[in-house]
């Protein structure tokens, strides 16, 4: 007697990006996207020729940052707004992995799975999304559900489809090329002999750094000597702190030509060129280190006991709302 049995269906493969790599997200046109794990492999997520790619119907979680604000009631109605807090963002990023025989197809499978899941051991992987005009955008992520698999029928032989919940602490998308700003002692010049002279604009002192980004961001500070003490001021807001090489706690004395001491503002950090900790050398507790506000900022860098080859140089990576 036959049997009667059900047709075997394959569900017909979705849409693949174009062959030169690069799909269109929601609301933010075309990008190609990279994935970049915690032990330094390369996944590109917009090429078909490897076998996966993203999906771009389901993508979600790159817009403007979710906010947490907290009010106050106002005694004749309403609230006042007391506090805006960023809260972590969670992206949403579809997968379609596929091989030419089932063994091809569990070899990728794995090889994305464990890429994605040792974020949960190793550190964060970096999501990086870049523009035909060669600008990019990067954000730290980790994996945090989705590599199951469709659960379908007729998925899982040679393709199936994966659905990840990436969770990101700084919900914040950051330029990786940093924006750097160094300001130096001026050569010293006679104005009078042979001729008048005017030496270089990107001297120390009164100046205006521009930060392109849309929240605050925190630079970190390179200081170059000579210099017996160092006072970064941001007169916009009258926040200062000082860096004091002479301090007790570091009785280093005075910075010599070539010496470095890194300052970084989030988190804080104060180190010496050999690595050693110099956080004693901030005028404490009155230090405040500041950020830089989105736009134009008016800072003040004063070294005293500068010389020929003293130096400031700032550095910070932009930060922004979208990707």
């Amino acid at each position: 007697m036959p049997l009667i049995t059900a047709p075997v269906t394959t569900p017909p493969e979705p849409e693949q990006p174009p062959g030169g790599g690069g799909i269109v997200l929601p609301d933010l046109g075309r990008a190609s996207v990279t994935y970049y794990d915690p032990a330094g492999g390369v996944w590109p997520l917009t090429r078909k020729s490897l076998g996966w790619w993203t999906l771009a119907d389901g993508v979600s979680g790159l817009g403007a940052v979710p906010y947490e604000l907290t009010s106050d009631v106002h005694p004749r109605g309403g609230a006042r707004l007391r506090h805006v807090q960023a809260q972590p963002r969670t992206i949403v990023w579809p997968l379609w992995i596929g091989g030419d025989d089932h063994l091809q197809f569990v070899e990728r499978w794995r090889a994305l799975a464990t890429a994605f899941t040792r974020t949960l051991r190793d550190g964060p992987g970096v999501l990086e999304i870049a523009r035909p005009d060669g600008t990019r955008r990067q954000i730290e992520v980790h994996y945090q559900e989705g590599f199951e698999g469709s659960g379908s029928h007729g998925y899982g032989r040679l393709f199936d489809r994966a659905v990840l919940s990436l969770w990101c602490e700084d919900p914040y998308w950051v330029d990786p090329v940093p924006v750097v700003v160094r300001r130096e002692q001026g050569a010293g010049v006679d104005f009078f002999v042979p001729y008048p002279s005017v030496s270089s604009g990107q001297v120390l002192g009164a100046t205006t750094v521009t930060n392109p980004s849309d929240v605050t961001v925190w630079p970190t500070w390179t200081i170059t000597g000579p210099a017996s003490l160092v006072t970064f001021t941001h007169e916009g807001t009258g926040e200062s702190f000082v860096l004091n090489p002479n301090a007790s706690s570091i009785a280093h004395g005075n910075l010599l030509a070539g010496e470095q001491v890194t300052v970084r503002t989030d988190p804080v950090q104060v180190r010496y060129q050999d690595g050693s900790n110099w956080i004693g050398a901030l005028n404490w507790p009155s230090a405040t280190l500041w950020g830089l506000s989105p736009g134009a900022n008016p800072v003040t860098f004063q070294l005293d006991g500068s010389g020929p080859g003293s130096a400031v140089d700032l550095s910070f990576n932009p930060r922004y709302e979208t990707a």
